[in-house]
């Protein structure tokens, strides 16, 4: 059942990506942002009304408890990582072809596997190992292909903040595995659903914030642009549409008691297929053979990484 779960969510987040790219085209980061995490806690609201007053009842898939301080200190701090994360792979969507960005996402996987090993003191077998090789060189040949589109992985500011995305969702997805496992694992065991919806409040909270920095000119003028020009989209609330979705699938395939948070970190990360294709075929991005390649040796490495795990 996980396994069907992961899947699906890998396929929503794919249209996620297709989104994302859509409405930031001439579009400030923040704004859109902003709006996507304001549609994404609208969406949750009605949920937690309803749970509050009890009209939806406990046993509900959607229920969602009532929290103390406890529990909301841990999800403040797992809406702060994934700002991060989504503030760094916006800018980077934003400015990088989808065939690129989408590939460097692609290789989570392996740094929440990299991040077990030194966190949680796990061993790689040689599946695993095999799989880190495959990435690392898929990671150099996408360097190679970037070139060939002017863009320098050392020198390219878009380039660092993709691979800084990728990195603190990698940290958010080991984050999740510490919030959702059993206590007897050395989890917290807390409610999916109270994390997923108080994390989005939290989430539009912090972004509000940051907005109103923003139009105070605090930041960059170069980087934040805000007072760039705002074209509406109905890519917009597609965009939280389908992540709420998605993470609803996944936080539902984590809390199933025989789901392996690395296979399910995995395969959602085969949403790339999506989101490549999709730059392919309908945005017409360049050097796409040559990406494709890179494609299939990140890809085989997540297949190294799954047969290593079980």
């Amino acid at each position: 059942m996980w396994l069907v779960l992961a899947f699906t969510s890998a396929a929503l987040l794919g249209f996620y990506d297709v989104f994302k790219k859509i409405a930031l085209k001439d579009n400030p980061v923040v704004l859109v942002l902003t709006l996507n995490t304001m549609f994404s806690s609208l969406i949750f609201l009605p949920l937690v009304v309803l749970s509050a007053t009890g009209y939806l009842p406990a046993s509900s898939i959607f229920y969602v408890p009532v929290c103390g301080w406890e529990v909301h200190k841990y999800i403040i701090l797992k809406s702060a990582i994934v700002l991060s994360s989504w503030l760094c792979g916006y800018y980077a969507m934003k400015n990088l072809p989808l065939t690129l960005v989408g590939p460097i996402n692609a290789t989570r996987p392996v740094m929440v596997l990299l991040g077990a090993l030194l966190i949680f003191g796990e061993h790689l077998n040689m599946y695993q190992w095999i799989g880190v090789l495959l990435a690392i060189v898929g990671y150099f040949m996408l360097r190679r292909s970037g070139k060939k589109e002017g863009i320098d992985f050392r020198h390219n500011r878009w380039i660092v903040f993709a691979v800084l995305g990728a990195l603190f969702g990698a940290v958010s997805a080991l984050y999740d595995k510490y919030l959702i496992a059993p206590v007897e694992v050395g989890g917290l065991a807390l409610d999916r659903m109270a994390v997923q919806s108080y994390f989005l409040f939290y989430q539009f909270a912090m972004m509000v914030v940051v907005l109103l920095i923003t139009e105070r000119h605090v930041f960059s003028q170069r980087l934040i642009r805000p007072s760039a020009s705002f074209q509406w989209r109905w890519a917009i609330p597609m965009i939280s549409l389908f992540l709420s979705a998605a993470d609803f699938v996944y936080f539902y395939a984590l809390s199933q008691p025989d789901a392996l948070i690395a296979v399910v970190s995995m395969i959602r990360r085969g949403s790339v297929l999506v989101s490549f294709f999709v730059g392919a075929l309908v945005f017409h991005e360049k050097n796409v053979r040559s990406k494709a390649i890179d494609l299939i040796l990140v890809l085989l490495s997540m297949v190294f990484l799954y047969l290593g795990s079980q």
